[in-house]
């Protein structure tokens, strides 16, 4: 397709075609909840009340409990066609890019310990699931 090699992470280019990448967003439904946001690993994704739009504001411990979903490069950034809402990166304070969906910044929840587990949800009054 022409165009440079974006994905390799310091691995050598062995000049075969890489297979697409999954999808960074994915929707997932749990019968409460409704549709929500997943990581491409099928875990949940969370939004927290306190973020302004494009900024977070969860470090600290806060990032500890709540990892902020990073990427290395906003190209990394796929999404399914049926999620029409805007996704972005921010640069967190360590210089890390954190995905945001409609400005928000996402999160996932350290106490989810498998995919589909929506135990954020509610968390402190501050913490829900990412709807699309």
């Amino acid at each position: 397709n022409g165009s440079p090699n974006q994905g390799n992470l310091g691995g050598t280019d062995t000049g075969t075609p890489q297979q697409p990448q999954a999808p960074v967003l994915a929707l997932n439904t749990d019968a409460t909840l409704g549709t929500y946001l997943s990581a491409q690993n099928g875990m949940t994704l969370y939004e927290n009340a306190n973020d302004t739009a494009g900024v977070s504001n969860c470090t600290g411990q806060c990032a500890s409990n709540w990892p902020p979903y990073t990427v290395a490069s906003a190209v990394d950034i796929t999404v399914p066609a049926s999620l029409t809402g805007k996704v972005a990166t921010i640069a967190r304070a360590d210089g890390t890019l954190q995905v945001t969906y409609n400005d928000a910044p996402l999160y996932f929840y350290s106490k989810d310990t498998a995919p589909g587990q929506t135990n954020g949800q509610g968390v402190g009054g501050v913490w829900s699931v990412a709807k699309p």
